[in-house]
């Protein structure tokens, strides 16, 4: 790998690191990044994860505040994170390649949809908080996000914002610190077991880290529904690109 693919890593972690802590699609940026440097679709999967991890640090150091706020249930939850993410990373290793991603498209086109609908669906809830679904769900999504992840922010923050009564800020900065915890565990098994490429995870992850840390601000200045709209509509276009490609 030459040292202008490596700056191209780092260029492309930062807008992946950014747009991952704004949208949940960081693995629309940096995994095709990885893929065009000359990494195959394995190594270019588990080297994402690993280099991802550190748009959830660079967001967290940037928005703690928010994370100590939610009280003793956010342990809870990030336990649920770390145990889907160790699953989700056991199922890529050992399962057949592809024989999860056949459905991850019309699971992102789903929660884009739902987020779109997210007002109207939370009216029919009748704005109850619903804390047992959404540990399960953040079981499955963790899962998910071990296993492949791209699209797993935009299904997060659809489970979020109608299970729970969360506003969409919190929830994103909850998405990032909950699905940056199922990288990580999902990060260290696939370090001991997964081929990850060190050169090209160490150069996303500088960029990465930036991006992570530049999205709070950001979200902070969008407003709640043109940030919820603006998810839905990127989730359904990388919904797209997962069911073609």
């Amino acid at each position: 790998m030459t040292v202008l693919d490596l700056g191209f890593l780092v260029v492309a972690g930062f807008f992946a690191g950014l747009v991952g802590f704004v949208t949940g699609l960081a693995s629309i940026v940096s995994y095709p990044a990885l893929l065009a440097v000359g990494l195959s679709p394995v190594a270019a999967n588990v080297t994402n994860t690993v280099a991802i991890v550190a748009v959830g640090v660079g967001a967290l150091s940037n928005s703690s505040k928010e994370i100590a706020d939610t009280g003793p249930k956010v342990w809870r939850w990030a336990l649920y994170s770390a145990v889907g993410g160790i699953v989700g990373a056991g199922i890529l290793l050992a399962a057949p390649e592809g024989s999860f991603e056949a459905i991850v498209p019309f699971m992102v086109a789903f929660a884009a949809l739902a987020l779109l609908l997210q007002p109207r669906i939370r009216n029919l809830a009748g704005e109850r908080d619903m804390p047992r679904t959404y540990s399960v769900s953040l079981f499955v999504v963790a899962i998910y996000g071990g296993y492949f992840g791209a699209g797993a922010g935009v299904i997060f923050l659809a489970i979020a914002l109608i299970l729970t009564s969360e506003t969409i800020w919190r929830a994103t900065v909850l998405k990032s610190f909950l699905l940056g915890i199922a990288n990580l565990v999902a990060a260290i098994g696939f370090a001991v077991f997964g081929p990850v490429h060190w050169g090209a995870a160490a150069a996303m992850a500088i960029g990465a880290l930036a991006g992570g840390w530049c999205g709070p601000p950001v979200v902070k200045r969008i407003p709640p529904s043109v940030l919820r709209v603006s998810i839905a509509m990127a989730g359904f276009g990388l919904a797209l690109w997962l069911w073609v490609r």
